[in-house]
């Protein structure tokens, strides 16, 4: 599917305006969002993803939000750890801003982990 370069132009100047730190590039057929240099963010098929871990999957589970999956070659389906970014909080600025940082955290406490289980 090709990238939705609308949707990609939507989220970078209208969702995160004029965030500081926030930068997007291109990525398999989508883009990886970053905020200071840590992805939090898929935008993929038309969709907005945030990182989920164990601190903030309640959050997106209570608005009924799904994880992005997707089908391999070989048809096997692979669930990711980003879930659909609720529409409601995508359009407040405030919630925006907390749920961006717990995206941000959710990814290096990922990374922290898998550290610890490659020792």
């Amino acid at each position: 599917m090709p990238r939705d370069e609308g949707f990609h132009e939507y989220v970078m100047n209208d969702v995160f305006g004029d965030m500081p730190g926030i930068v997007s590039r291109a990525m398999f057929g989508g883009w990886g969002i970053y905020k200071n240099g840590k992805i939090f963010a898929i935008i993929t098929d038309g969709e907005l993803y945030f990182k989920v871990g164990d601190s903030n999957r309640a959050d997106y589970e209570k608005r009924g939000s799904k994880p992005f999956v997707y089908a391999m070659p070989n048809g096997k389906k692979t669930t990711m750890s980003y879930w659909l970014l609720p529409e409601e909080i995508m359009e407040d600025r405030e919630q925006l801003e907390i749920w961006i940082e717990k995206a941000v955290r959710a990814n290096t406490k990922d990374r922290k982990s898998a550290s610890k289980k490659k020792k």
